[in-house]
């Protein structure tokens, strides 16, 4: 009897003969149609491949790309069925560029095969490919030690390599391991027993995944995150999500977490029918038999689902993007179909794939693996993704391209949320305002080095201070010989540098003052976390536009021939980049103007959007 789907990610290093294995598989298991398989023959006559062989690699590597460069680039899935069980199967690629696209597919895989070379024994990315599978939750895996023919089937070599592996395994944890000699190229050991490794008397790869644990959610937490709000011909509100944990019935009582009042489902919508329970992983809507206030981004629970609220949390990342990630920086935060912003508040440390070790770091370039501190904006309902890989699974995204850059796995909250409250203040920013008779805003300057910014910002808070206005002028260089002295110049300082002064802006705006930000202030990210913090239309960017060359002409501080001289390490328009704004509020032409026609543009933007 065929029972639920089992979901399989095969992964290893470039070369290592994934695809090859599972197209071996899908061809055993009599899962290719007959027009693909003459397709298949005809391909790999044009490829010529070795002796009468069919290149079953060919099944899988669907791209142009991925067939002309020989590797696999992006995820292919396959279904593969055979007398006994159902299987949905990921072929990831190798390449280390590729790390992102084997996380995609370990993400809600049950079981992993993993390829080694014989000849080449475990590489850094087997050992990566094994922790992500790990911090993923992946705990069956069967080891493929391949082209065992390449190394005249030498029982030796298989078990060393082995041996190595499973004590690598064993320091992460895990403890379903089966390995297995094959020669997928010539079907050694795939589906059937091979007399050229009579040495080895187990079972084979068809046989070893047939044969593991049936998935099972029950110890999941029983969950419902909103997708969709709908409307029946009644009226009736309609709660549409995709439902983990145990089966879910009609009349089970659920409530909105954290702390909502408990109802009852009244009914299941289930491919538009209407049923008296679901399965984990069923796309239903619910209707209760009262009134909820609930929406998109809320979670659904049950009584006995161990789900916590906070805005604190401490998690692993996988990150993806080639900028690394940087303690401070703000990033959006998407977990269960709910977007909020959030910031690295630490990265605790880097894990070393190869040594299983914690190591310090101030960043996580691409493909590493961290354990982070986050402060989201607002709180959110979580769970450990240890219970829960829904509520427990986020991803980081860029907050101005909106590129996925990371995948999280939340570990816990910390307990530090559970002890600060915002403090409800009778005199606020409102009643700061009036007071002062003006409206509040930042007016955050940002150009290159000797572009004019101070020059400008210090006129234009003249003008406002003669007009009878309240302000303050935050400089860069003033505010490094205080709040900020004990900050540097690398990467991970000007992003802490940003974020504090980001935050006293906000402070300043509160107390009804014009704030007036005079920074370099390099990074797109910054400045959109900066005006993050305002409400629309409170936060005026000003770009200072002076070509780098006219910059360094001007040089009024000397700093660019530092610079140069190799005395200034990353100096923004030197050896540290410079992300011009796209869109600007205000852009000022340093080239064409002098700085009290600069100052009154600023001032004539100000008054016209009062």
């Amino acid at each position: 009897m065929v029972g639920k789907t089992l979901r399989i990610v095969a992964c290893g290093s470039v070369d290592d003969g994934k695809s090859t294995l599972i197209g071996r598989l899908l061809y055993a298991a009599e899962n290719v149609p007959d027009d693909e398989l003459a397709a298949l023959q005809a391909a790999s006559a044009k490829h010529g491949t070795r002796g009468s062989q069919p290149d079953y690699a060919l099944l899988l590597d669907g791209l142009a790309a991925e067939r002309e460069q020989g590797i696999t680039i992006d995820v292919a899935w396959r279904h593969l069925r055979t007398s006994r069980r159902r299987f949905l199967i990921a072929d990831c690629p190798g390449h280390v560029e590729y790390t992102r696209n084997m996380a995609t597919g370990a993400s809600t895989a049950d079981a992993m095969i993993l390829l080694v070379d014989a000849a080449k024994g475990l590489s850094l990315q087997t050992l990566r490919h094994t922790a992500i599978a790990s911090i993923l939750g992946v705990r069956n895996i069967v080891l493929a030690v391949n082209k065992m023919d390449r190394v005249d089937f030498r029982q030796d070599l298989f078990s060393g390599i082995v041996e190595k592996y499973r004590v690598h395994c064993e320091a992460l944890g895990l403890e379903n391991v089966t390995a297995i000699p094959v020669a997928a190229a010539d079907g050694d050991n795939v589906s059937e027993s091979s007399a050229r490794l009579a040495w080895y008397d187990g079972p084979t790869v068809l046989q070893t995944i047939e044969d593991l644990p049936e998935p099972s959610r029950a110890d999941e937490v029983d969950c419902l995150p909103i997708q969709l709000l709908s409307r029946g011909p009644d009226g009736a509100r309609w709660y549409a999500g995709t439902w983990q944990g145990k089966e879910v019935t009609r009349g089970q009582r659920l409530s909105v977490a954290p702390g909502g009042r408990d109802v009852s489902i009244a009914g299941i919508l289930d491919a538009g029918s209407e049923v008296e329970s679901a399965k984990s992983g069923s796309a239903i809507s619910v209707r209760f038999d009262e009134e909820i206030d609930a929406g998109r981004g809320d979670v659904l629970v049950a009584d006995n689902a161990q789900v916590e609220f906070s805005d604190q949390l401490e998690a692993d990342v996988l990150w993806f993007a080639d900028a690394p990630l940087v303690a401070g920086r703000r990033y959006l935060f998407r977990s269960a179909g709910r977007t909020g912003g959030a910031r690295i508040g630490e990265l605790k440390s880097r894990f070393d794939p190869v040594t299983l070790q914690p190591l310090a770091e101030k960043r996580l370039e691409a493909n590493g693996i961290g354990r982070v501190t986050l402060a989201l904006d607002t709180p959110f309902a979580f769970s450990a993704y240890s219970k829960s890989r829904v509520l427990g699974a986020f991803i980081l995204v860029d907050p101005v391209s909106f590129a996925t850059l990371g995948a999280g796995m939340i570990r816990h909250g910390l307990r530090r949320a559970d002890n600060l409250h915002w403090q409800v203040l009778d005199v606020d920013r409102a009643a700061r305002a009036r007071m002062k008779g003006q409206r509040p805003r930042c007016i955050w300057f940002t150009g290159l080095s000797g572009a004019g910014k101070s020059t400008v910002a210090n006129r234009v808070e003249r003008a406002l201070h003669a007009r009878g206005l309240h302000t303050y002028l935050l400089d860069g260089d003033n505010v490094r010989h205080g709040l900020n002295r004990d900050l540097g110049f690398t990467e991970a300082d000007r992003v802490e540098n940003l974020r504090r002064v980001a935050e006293v802006a906000r402070m300043m705006t509160d107390a009804g003052l014009i704030v007036l930000v005079s920074f370099i202030s390099p990074y797109r990210a910054e400045r959109a976390a900066a005006r993050s913090l305002f409400d629309p239309g409170d936060f005026v960017e000003v770009f200072v536009d002076a070509p780098l060359a006219e910059a360094e002409r001007r040089d009024p501080k000397g700093l660019y021939a530092k610079a140069r001289r190799g005395e200034l390490p990353n100096f923004t328009g030197v050896d540290a980049p410079y992300e011009a704004p796209d869109t600007p509020d205000i852009r000022l032409d340093a080239m064409l103007h002098d700085p009290d026609v600069l100052a009154e543009q600023v001032l004539d933007y100000l008054a016209a959007s009062h």
